[in-house]
């Protein structure tokens, strides 16, 4: 294996290409010639003496090989900017990017807030802020914090409880005076809801009286939508009741937008969950940005 080949630049090359699955796209993000991404690869792949990437006319994929070399590659650029990091003075070491990802609705409502108040506490700070409700490999997207609501089993981030996401049934009054007032869970029974997909167990309700006793209601609607603001539209325009995080509908309950269903039952509620790169922990800019959030997710209506 001749070990000049393997540098930092063509491990740094690598990675973007494993992860953009596009070598022109590389290309054109970093200002180097195609030739010249064409030539890292190749060296590395020369050194190493196996194929890591599989090419054809429109997209790159990794090999098994380059799925391994992928992470010990993630993983050794990390520590070089780790240790890069630790070097710096006290005003360098709050400099940098944070990469966060969060759950669509809440990060547009709530935690886009919170990164900009971050941000003006610590200016030299740029913030990647990603919206998605889908579950992402934080290592191989890059993510240094993912804020998360529901259970979460991914043993290979570092795991921090943000609190518990209280839900209610919620309804317009407009839909209310259409179909008549809710007493009881049973009146439930043949109401239209707004559903969310992808949501495990959405077709029942569970309501949970005063007294304790749980009340078991069939969930449905003919309204699915896979977005938590676009479930909160639907509630406007009167398509259906539905349950609601606190956070979602706060506002519109304060001003009479929305009215709470059956008030005395409670539903249960959502883990809200920050999943940290284990590996990012040590930054400086990570660590700060880490323990605002946990402290600004105290302040977020139903978060509990």
């Amino acid at each position: 294996m001749e070990q000049s080949l393997i540098s930092l630049e063509r491990m740094r090359t690598f990675v973007r290409v494993a992860e953009r699955g596009n070598l022109a796209a590389v290309a054109r993000e970093t200002g180097a010639g195609s030739s010249t991404i064409t030539r890292h690869l190749h060296e590395l792949e020369e050194a190493l003496g196996v194929s890591l990437l599989t090419r054809t006319t429109r997209r790159t994929a990794l090999t098994d090989e380059g799925t391994r070399y992928y992470a010990h590659c993630v993983q050794i650029l990390s520590l070089v900017e780790q240790a890069s990091q630790e070097m710096r003075d006290t005003r360098q070491a709050t400099a940098g990017t944070v990469r966060i990802s969060c759950t669509g609705a809440l990060g547009v409502l709530h935690v886009g807030r919170l990164i900009y108040e971050f941000q003006d506490r610590n200016p030299g700070i740029r913030v990647e802020f990603g919206l998605t409700d889908e579950r992402i490999d934080l290592v191989r997207e890059g993510v240094d914090i993912a804020i998360r609501l529901g259970p979460l089993t991914d043993c290979a981030m570092k795991l921090r409880s943000l609190g518990e996401s209280g839900r209610l049934l919620v309804a317009s009054p407009e839909w209310l005076r259409r179909h008549g007032p809710v007493r009881r869970p049973e009146d439930l029974r043949n109401r239209e809801g707004v559903r969310m997909s992808r949501v495990q167990g959405s077709e029942r309700l569970v309501l949970r009286s005063a007294e304790g006793r749980n009340h078991v209601v069939p969930f449905h609607g003919r309204l699915v939508v896979d977005h938590g603001l676009a479930a909160r539209d639907a509630f406007l325009a009167g398509r259906g009741y539905g349950p609601a995080h606190r956070w979602l509908v706060e506002d519109c309950l304060r001003d009479g937008r929305l009215e709470q269903v059956l008030p005395d039952y409670t539903l249960p509620a959502v883990p809200l969950s920050m999943l940290i790169a284990p590996e990012r922990t040590n930054l400086t800019r990570v660590r700060l940005c880490i323990e605002f959030l946990t402290s600004g997710a105290r302040e977020i209506p139903g978060i509990r």
